[in-house]
């Protein structure tokens, strides 16, 4: 073969840029859609994401319907339609981008537009025989029995209303700049939030973002704007907030936070992504704004779950079958 030929052949193949994410969703019918401000696709198509079920997650329990045949979400119009039977349960987000690409890469929005599908007999028994796998990222750990060390209990409500949130089971409630946002310890997750002081700093020097996944963040969410979601049993796994402006010259962040695994971190700078190890969903964070010259606390050391007793252990474990004991025989005398 030529040298011409071959490197003709070679130019067939090319590396696009992609990113690869899971995202964890509860029973329901879901909207997963381009947010609005990108920029259209070109004349490649590009760029544009795939939606599909995740590897580990049975079929029947996950489906996906797109204008395309194979999930494809291309432009800035583009939609999906996923269908969770059984939740949690868990769809693979791929990004595509032209190579050498310098613009961000596709955002994407989730809204839930019915709860729980009611299955048919054949799929309710497809569910059933082929529980999801905990394999996908970002699983909802199991409550811990016990935890280290007691966390303190929560300041009570301040009447300023700096911070909102929507917490699992408890809906939208709102805090104050150095109050706890949340319960430590009480398993209910966060699934968004926003931030707007009333008084010392202005909205418009803070920003923040949600983690979403193992090095995935939302976009940054300016002062007063919500990030996350409502109301969809998805929680954000963490929270990054920093200071712009003339208040990043005068003041700083301070984030204390505690995960539903027991995990507690903090107090730490907040322009860093505070998360757990275990990416265990966020149940309170504790934010303060202090002046850029104040001593930097240490930080305390983590709390996690305590290990289980033997006790507790031994009542979880599978019952072993009985084997019958070996008689030894006797010699007549």
């Amino acid at each position: 073969m030529s040298n011409a030929a071959e490197a003709s052949r070679q130019n067939r193949v090319i590396d696009l840029k992609a990113g690869a994410h899971m995202m964890v969703l509860d029973a329901g019918i879901f909207c997963i859609f381009h947010a609005a401000g990108q920029a259209p696709a070109g004349p490649a198509g590009l760029p544009g994401v795939r939606i599909s079920r995740a590897p580990g997650t049975p079929p029947g329990i996950v489906t996906v319907s797109t204008f395309e045949e194979d999930g494809w979400i291309g432009g800035s119009n583009g939609a999906a339609l996923v269908r969770v039977m059984r939740g949690p349960a868990a769809v693979l987000v791929t990004t595509y981008q032209e190579p050498g690409s310098t613009h961000a890469a596709p955002r994407l929005q989730v809204a839930q537009l019915a709860g729980p599908v009611t299955a048919s007999p054949a799929q309710s028994a497809v569910s059933e025989a082929a529980p999801v796998s905990s394999a996908p990222v970002s699983p909802v750990p199991k409550a811990p029995e016990a935890v280290a060390e007691p966390v303190a209990a929560p300041v009570e409500a301040a009447a300023s209303k700096d911070i909102s949130a929507h917490i699992q089971r408890r809906g939208d409630v709102t805090s104050g700049i150095g109050h706890w946002m949340g319960v430590p310890g009480s398993q209910g997750w966060i699934e968004g939030f926003s931030i707007a002081p009333e008084t010392g700093v202005p909205a418009s020097d803070i920003e923040y973002q949600a983690v979403l996944g193992k090095g995935w963040l939302s976009p940054w969410a300016e002062g007063d704007q919500y990030c996350g979601s409502r109301g969809m049993a998805l929680p954000i796994l963490g929270l990054r907030v920093r200071l712009k402006g003339e208040s990043a010259k005068t003041s700083k962040i301070r984030l204390t936070a505690s995960f539903i695994d027991g995990t507690r971190l903090g107090p730490v700078d907040g322009t860093e992504a505070l998360e757990a190890e275990s990416l265990a969903p966020l149940e309170a964070f504790l934010l303060e704004i202090v002046p850029a010259g104040e001593e930097e606390p240490a930080p305390t050391a983590p709390i996690k779950a305590a290990p289980k007793s033997r006790a507790t252990e031994a009542a979880d474990a599978p019952a072993k079958p009985a084997t019958p004991r070996k008689r030894k025989s006797v010699k007549a005398s």
